[in-house]
């Protein structure tokens, strides 16, 4: 490849709301390269490593704001971690995941190595790869999307093709019938682990476009995945050896399913088996299409969300923000909008915090569909807005922790709180409305001293719903609104 070096700035369009505790800038991507940034990492340099879609890796310096180019020919590029010596990065692109690595100090990549390539291909335009992350004892994990229903396979393929019809001859009620997208080779659909010596397994499968993988501080694995048939909204999963999300389409390599076509397995036994979401993202409300999820590891340096996660959505200029809680052994919690619009643009497809934490870089790629797609990052003002800071359940109801002091009188006052609960149905048509919409009334709010708190005494708290808070005329001491104008709460679990 050439030698190229753009010099790139931040534009007048960054925007900035006055007050705003967190400003959006734009970054002018490499001259002559198609702008799709597909994925993004920093090196132990520093710099910001950036793939774009059509193959390339460029690094860029946000210093001095100048692109290099450090790599060429990779097919859809949608991952890259860094690895464990300078100049090392693993990227997952469709066919394979990759050791890039610059073994001579100059500054562009000499060593394309493959990791593993263990799973099948069999020409969809719909077969995506999320990842790479690694776990505590060496392994990787990537997360497979399922092919379109709307193609066929095309050779050259890779792997074995499953003989499996999509759908059953005759409908069959109360049996799947339809799958939609599907799994026509193997582990479509599926999070793989990656062994050390490139071996592979299915980790965990049941998903549909699992758009994002990420491994929390305690080494856990939560898998973002986008609403369609068989996923009523878009979910956030945590995912564990041998789970089963939901979408049956995967199950084609499953060992319990080998004699069984999932096509035309029970509706109700596969309900039993799924493992229900941690998070679920109200459709439109909030998600469309969730992306990449992102632990905020910055101690504060982004803010007063440390600890929290950060998820991506391409299909609306929104980052979302996830406090969890684990309840009787099992995740759930609440789900807020954390940027929306202020300049930010759509299809944030991954993301990625700067060495000083202060700052968030979000790659935008519009793959196949019309979107927009470049680079932009989102940077903390050292302001810290009214806020909700977490929802948590409690026997009687939620317990809402704020970023600052409420007004006690506003904050008291239960008529301020619009809970309603519904559900998303679980069955093989695309998506779903939501269902069973019902009021929930706010017995009594009671604030703690310091108006740090507000615990909601709630009626009717079941298991299997979403709770969906409205929060309005909610002031801080010094008269600032509150942000969050929602927050979505998935509950699995009662507390015992």
């Amino acid at each position: 490849m050439a030698a190229l070096a753009v010099l790139a700035g931040f534009p007048d369009i960054s925007a900035q709301v006055p007050g705003s505790a967190y400003k959006v800038e734009t970054i002018i991507g490499p001259r002559g390269i198609a702008a799709e940034v597909s994925a993004i990492a920093f090196g132990h340099d520093g710099l910001l490593y950036a793939t774009f879609r059509r193959g390339y890796i460029y690094s860029f310096d946000p210093a001095t704001q100048r692109w290099e180019p450090f790599a060429e020919g990779l097919h859809t590029p949608l991952g890259i971690a860094r690895g464990d010596q300078p100049g090392e990065f693993l990227v997952a692109q469709v066919p394979e995941l990759t050791r890039v690595a610059d073994t001579d100090g100059d500054g562009q990549a000499d060593l394309f190595e493959t990791v593993s390539d263990g799973w099948g291909l069999s020409g969809n335009y719909h077969e995506f790869i999320a990842g790479p992350i690694r776990d505590r004892e060496g392994n990787y994990y990537v997360s497979l999307g399922l092919a379109s229903g709307n193609a066929d396979p095309r050779p050259p393929v890779r792997g074995e093709l499953t003989r499996r019809p999509r759908t059953a001859a005759e409908p069959v009620p109360g049996k799947v019938n339809h799958v939609g997208h599907y799994s026509p080779i193997q582990y479509r659909g599926c999070a793989l682990q990656i062994r050390a010596d490139g071996s592979v397994r299915p980790f965990a499968c049941g998903f549909r476009q699992p758009n994002g993988i990420a491994m929390s501080p305690a080494g856990e694995i939560f898998v973002s995945d986008n609403q369609g048939r068989w996923v009523g909204t878009s979910p956030l999963h945590h995912v564990t050896d041998g789970d089963f999300h939901g979408h049956p389409a995967s199950l084609h390599w499953h060992p319990e399913f080998l004699g069984v076509n999932p096509v035309e397995a029970d509706v109700a036994e596969l309900d039993r088996r799924r493992k229900r979401p941690a998070i679920l993202f109200p459709q439109g409300d909030m998600g469309g299409s969730n992306t990449d999820p992102v632990f905020d590891r910055t101690g504060g340096a982004f803010g007063p969300y440390a600890g929290q996660l950060l998820v991506g959505e391409w299909t609306y200029p929104r980052v979302h923000r996830v406090d969890l809680q684990e309840v009787r052994g099992v995740y759930q919690g609440a789900a807020f909008p954390f940027v929306e619009g202020n300049g930010l643009r759509m299809a944030n497809n991954r993301m990625a915090f700067s060495p000083d934490g202060r700052s968030l870089y979000v790659a935008q790629t519009s793959r196949i569909w019309g979107s927009t797609e470049g680079l932009q990052r989102i940077v903390w003002q050292g302001i810290v807005s009214f806020d909700i800071l977490t929802m948590k359940l409690t026997r009687e109801g939620f317990d809402l922790t704020f970023t600052k002091p409420a007004d006690r009188e506003s904050a008291a006052n239960r008529n301020n709180y619009s809970v309603t609960r519904y559900y998303y149905r679980y069955h093989s048509a695309y998506g779903s409305p939501k269902t069973d919409i019902t009021p929930v009334e706010v017995v009594s709010v009671s604030v703690s001293d310091d108006g740090m708190r507000a615990s909601l005494v709630v009626n009717d708290l079941r298991e299997g719903w979403l709770y969906d808070l409205r929060p309005t005329s909610i002031r801080s001491e010094s008269g600032e609104p509150l942000a969050a104008r929602m927050a979505a709460y998935t509950l699995n679990r009662l507390v015992d």
